[in-house]
């Protein structure tokens, strides 16, 4: 089985989160869960239940993101030697050819893929148009919606 990819600035980022519930999250809910305790009746007390359940999810995410960060290779998109070939990591700028509308994303692996912050997984449709090509190349991919064509203005890595 082959390790999934993460590139080193999106391991560090599910790194702080881990660290965040480990160390901030999980002691603050254990004091509520202690606190709601304290009053009394647990089966009639919300602040109890709610407790319980934010416990189990953050139990949950915990378990998640150890196993994710345990599996995962990182990757430190600094030290690829691509030349301007689009591969992993690369952070692409394109322009639709249809509308002429810029667009830029980087090619992130699975676990890190987040479209809000243009972060595209590596086994995305366009990302896989992408790889291996320059700037001032054409890229055609089906997306949901149809064919999309697009021109890729510029590869860097950051």
């Amino acid at each position: 089985m082959s390790r999934p990819p993460i590139t080193k600035a999106g391991s560090e980022r599910l790194r702080a989160e881990l660290e965040q519930l480990k160390f901030v999250d999980r002691p603050r809910i254990i004091a509520a869960i202690a606190e709601a305790r304290a009053h009394g009746d647990l089966k009639e007390n919300a602040e109890y239940h709610a407790a319980r359940e934010q416990q189990s999810f953050t139990e949950g995410r915990i378990a998640q993101l150890e196993a994710l960060l345990s599996n995962a290779e990182v990757i430190d998109v600094a030290q690829l030697k691509p030349g301007d070939r689009v591969v992993f990591g690369a952070t692409v700028e394109l322009e639709d050819e249809d509308t002429g509308t810029p667009v830029t994303y980087q090619i992130v692996g699975d676990l890190e893929a987040d479209i809000k912050r243009q972060m595209i997984a590596v086994s995305s449709p366009i990302a896989r148009a992408l790889i291996g090509h320059s700037a001032g190349d054409s890229i055609e991919f089906t997306a949901p919606n149809g064919v999309k064509h697009y021109e890729v203005i510029s590869v860097r890595y950051v």
